[in-house]
């Protein structure tokens, strides 16, 4: 299948109802530069109206403030929707750890009030949540595909499974059309993480940028897979297109090209240092204690599955994803 163009990913778009929770992240950030060109209406679901002003374009875009864990907000956030962009979550593996209870209610039950009040309200809209690659554990080989069975080591990604696995159930019932992309290491620009174990690559360009050291933990040999933000927004946006073929599945979401994190942060030293002439130190430090097992995985995804099923190839290679994101931020 060939690589679709951005008017055919978004064609089935055109004219719809678009739900993005999350509205204020920087998923959402992508995802609306690619929908602004497009004659639809998008919501943007956030607990605040702190969020990046709406890019123009062709599109409607409304802010909505509310709280995904509250069924009520869903009950009027789904109102003439026809597509459903799940981002909004609690992202941190420690916070999850530290309160368990408090990371169902915001990674798990939110799914189930989205897909109970579309059984209510029989809106049957397509459902497209973000997940991630380490809702299977620790890998046993690498390249990493659909076939490797979960074993989630973390509270986080037994709770991200949780809600995957509610969206296929409701999925098959027909209550919803429903797909999950569990996401490989994303980075671009847009709004920072709220986490702080999440987006370290875009946090290390701002450390660099600042002329701060670039921190490395350990060695760095973990390997990982980095991911642009505009190739992710295209995977979602293909998930719509492709509903055929995607509906009721998870997908395995990265470039398929391995990097350590050693020479992901030393190619930010280089990239700011071309861009500003000024080189960041990078240093070596121990981690915090205690380390969570899932920070210590080799990661590299295996694609083919959904590129099969969509058309849809990452484009952006690091070293290029890395230069945008430096721009985005001087």
């Amino acid at each position: 299948m060939d690589q679709p163009s951005n008017k055919q990913i978004t064609a089935n778009c055109e004219g719809k109802g678009i739900l993005i929770t999350g509205g204020g992240g920087y998923l959402a950030h992508s995802l609306l530069d690619i929908l602004k060109d497009v004659e639809c209406r998008v919501v943007r679901l956030g607990r605040s109206l702190e969020r990046p002003t709406p890019p123009k374009g062709r599109a409607q875009i409304d802010d909505l403030v509310g709280d995904v864990r509250e069924r009520n907000v869903w009950e009027s956030a789904l109102e003439q929707i026809d597509v459903v962009f799940h981002f909004a979550g609690q992202t941190s593996v420690y916070a999850a750890n530290q309160d368990a209870v408090a990371d169902l209610n915001s990674n798990v039950m939110p799914m189930l009030h989205l897909l109970d009040v579309c059984r209510v309200k029989r809106s049957n809209p397509i459902v497209v949540f973000a997940g991630t690659v380490t809702e299977l554990g620790l890998p046993s080989t690498i390249p990493v595909n659909e076939s490797q069975p979960d074993h989630p080591v973390t509270i986080y990604d037994l709770h991200k499974l949780m809600a995957e696995r509610y969206l296929v159930h409701f999925a098959n019932e027909g209550v919803v059309r429903g797909v999950t992309l569990r996401l490989a290491n994303v980075y671009g620009p847009g709004p920072r993480s709220s986490s702080a174990d999440r987006g370290v690559l875009n946090m290390m360009v701002r450390r660099a940028l600042a002329g701060q050291p670039i921190t490395v933990y350990g060695d760095g040999n973990e390997m990982r897979d980095y991911i642009f933000t505009a190739d992710v927004a295209n995977a979602f946006l293909s998930c719509v297109s492709a509903i055929e073929n995607t509906n009721g599945r998870y997908f395995v979401i990265g470039t398929g090209q391995g990097h350590t994190i050693l020479e992901a942060m030393s190619l930010v030293a280089e990239r700011v240092a071309f861009k500003t002439g000024i080189r960041a130190p990078l240093i070596h430090v121990a981690p915090p204690q205690p380390q969570s097992p899932i920070e210590a995985r080799n990661f590299v995804a295996d694609s083919n599955l959904f590129v099969k099923s969509t058309g849809w190839q990452a484009r952006v290679r690091l070293a290029e994803g890395i230069d945008q994101t430096i721009e985005a931020a001087l």
